[in-house]
């Protein structure tokens, strides 16, 4: 993973529960049908709100769903193939630090100006999105393994001396 600086970006509560709820489906059902009420409870996340998250998620092509007593929404892709920078972008829209607007400045010196330190906010949108796109849900199921989380069906292994 890319080594990232923090500039204080901040996702909106929609953006980080959309990558808690994709990782939930890739980690705790391997991608497969996973009911909202079950991903809700498990992630602390309303389940009204989620389905409205879903519908972003599956308009972005990042979940499919499928209907009846088995169903629920699972991932469009494997979970390698699904970065955070597209969970992101299918919730909040593109990743950037700052609007281009230099017909609003009065003085040709403002524009001037505007114009050289809109160039560098563009090059560091483009360096947070790189950050946001060189982590995948893959990573993330890797990383709550090495945090101790356990899969349905694994069993932890304890050692009594």
């Amino acid at each position: 993973m890319r080594e990232c600086i923090s500039l204080g970006v901040k996702l909106s509560n929609k953006g980080r529960y959309a990558v808690r709820a994709i990782f939930d489906i890739a980690f705790y059902n391997q991608g497969q049908p996973t009911q909202v009420k079950d991903i809700a409870e498990r992630q602390g996340i309303p389940p009204r709100f989620l389905e409205q998250i879903f519908q972003d998620l599956k308009r972005a092509d990042v979940v499919g769903s499928k209907r009846g007593p088995q169903g629920g929404y699972r991932l469009a892709r494997a979970a390698d193939d699904i970065r955070v920078g597209d969970v992101v972008r299918a919730l909040e829209g593109p990743i950037i630090l700052g609007e281009r607007d230099l017909s609003a400045s009065s003085h040709r010196g403002e524009q001037d100006c505007r114009a050289v330190t809109e160039s560098i906010f563009e090059d560091l949108s483009s360096q947070v999105q790189a950050c946001f796109d060189g982590v995948t849900i893959a990573d993330i199921c890797t990383r709550a393994q090495k945090l101790g989380f356990q899969k349905p069906g694994t069993k932890r292994q304890v050692y009594v001396i």
